[in-house]
């Protein structure tokens, strides 16, 4: 039975990601962890988050989990989502400026203010609500539909050196990434365990992915 760690280091929304997951696939062994010794036994690996990135990155510093995180990102099938994402990049604007795992090269800005949709209307940051997603090739979209709507809650969004590794973006009102792929890795900006039947597959493709792209 193949076994999937979400990491435990007290931002996220832990229970609603474990319980998408038994849903997705109730064949799969989920864990909710915090020891290094139990996320590097795991197949595969989910890295959550929700709230402030500088209290992110204090938290995997408490808990030690820094480097067994930049570890595991190169060795296992491995899933950012939404703060988990921000912090594979190598800053944050947030909190005037905060040092992040960069494990994949580029930075994390805010939103403009005054956003205004193709109508005038005023666009509210945090962009909250459902998206539609633009795919680009990738296990991970198997069967999801093209411009499928997932749910996003965020102030910030990515930026990568690279331009290869948007796999997927969205619109506020401007185009912005919101899923990296690199190798083994895969992140998202949006909220799979919140996204109904789009997120679902999603999360039941990664327990079915071997990492390679």
């Amino acid at each position: 039975m193949a076994s999937v760690a979400v990491i435990d280091y007290g931002m996220g929304n832990l229970h609603s990601i474990a319980k998408a997951l038994q849903h997705a696939d109730p064949s799969c062994d989920v864990r909710v962890v915090s020891a290094p010794e139990a996320i590097a036994s795991s197949d595969r690996v989910i890295f959550p988050g929700v709230g402030a990135i500088r209290d992110c990155m204090h938290a995997l510093k408490e808990t030690g989990l820094t480097s067994l995180i930049t570890e595991v990102a190169k060795t296992k099938p491995f899933l950012g989502i939404c703060l988990g994402m921000q912090a594979l990049l190598t800053d944050n604007e947030e909190n005037g400026h905060t040092e992040t795992l960069n494990i994949i090269p580029g930075h994390v800005v805010r939103f403009s203010e005054n956003l205004h949709d193709s109508e005038g209307n005023n666009l509210k940051v945090p962009h909250m609500g459902w998206n539609r997603v633009h795919q680009t090739p990738h296990p991970l979209w198997a069967n999801i539909p093209q411009n499928s709507r997932f749910y996003f809650v965020h102030s910030y969004y990515a930026k990568p050196d690279d331009s290869m590794v948007v796999t997927g973006t969205s619109e506020y009102p401007d185009t912005f990434a919101c899923a990296l792929a690199r190798n083994n890795i895969f992140a998202v900006q949006f909220h799979p365990e919140k996204s109904q039947t789009a997120g679902l597959q999603l999360l039941k493709n990664f327990l079915h992915w071997d990492g390679e792209s």
